[in-house]
């Protein structure tokens, strides 16, 4: 009962008129983000509006982030506990302010989700493409690379200042990693091994590709179920306490 009526309060605020981009706000998507063949359309995807606080503690109330709708409750109250926790965010624009360019958000510390690309450095298809995935504070949270020199290459190239983790840094993905995932995303890239992509969050791939073929009011039913179940998981016996207990209960809620 808690989780329906934290996500009715979400959806009553912050979520614009509703699901689906309207003519003018698909048209622009289309003109700089969104391609032919893109794994969801206008119509799945929805924009949240937000308020948060920046680092030097300023609060800003014109935060925006695309997803795909049937995440967005979950998404709004995501970022409504980033700010209540007072977690700081350098910005978040749409993908469309900087024209689709990933390496131009993370240059300028951007937090987005949406973006119609494939995964950075290959050919599939990214998370972000989806609506799915969602990156924080990219100078705080670099993607790191190691080349076939043995060197490591950060993105954006001033996130090698934070290379050397300190998870208690301010605006570190350390801090959050269980929030994001009592909303859902399940999958932290600071847990890879090659690349590790600490600012970002999804959910997992067989997850997107079965919400991306369903009606939204059964997209939504299916990622809420996911969300009670990783939660009941956490709070169950045995998991709670346990290192690994995140992604034991990640891999039960998927």
């Amino acid at each position: 009962m808690l989780l329906l009526s934290s996500l009715a309060q979400a959806q009553s605020a912050g979520l614009g008129s509703g699901p689906g981009l309207d003519r003018q706000q698909c048209e622009l998507l289309k003109q700089r983000v969104l391609q032919p063949g893109a794994p969801v359309g206008c119509s799945q995807l929805q924009v949240v509006r937000f308020s948060y606080i920046d680092f030097e503690q300023v609060r800003h109330d014109d935060g925006e982030i695309m997803v795909m709708a049937a995440v967005a409750p979950q998404v709004k109250a995501l970022f409504d506990e980033l700010l209540k926790r007072g977690f700081p965010l350098a910005q978040a624009r749409l993908m469309e302010h900087y024209q689709g360019n990933d390496d131009a958000s993370m240059a300028d510390n951007n937090t987005s989700a949406f973006n119609d690309r494939p995964i950075t450095g290959g050919k599939a298809i990214s998370l972000h493409a989806y609506g799915l995935a969602i990156d924080i504070n990219p100078l705080q949270n670099p993607y790191v690379l190691r080349n076939a020199q043995g060197e490591q290459i950060y993105s954006p190239p001033a996130g090698k200042d934070f290379g050397q983790r300190v998870a208690s840094r301010v605006g570190s993905s350390e801090q959050v990693v269980e929030l994001f995932a009592q909303h859902g995303f399940l999958i932290w890239g600071g847990d890879w091994k090659k690349p590790i992509d600490y600012q970002h969050f999804q959910v997992s791939r067989s997850m997107a590709e079965r919400l991306a073929k369903l009606p939204l009011p059964q997209a939504r039913q299916l990622f809420e179920n996911s969300v009670v179940t990783y939660r009941s998981c956490r709070s169950g016996s045995g998991h709670s306490g346990k290192p690994n207990g995140r992604k034991v209960c990640a891999a039960a809620a998927d």
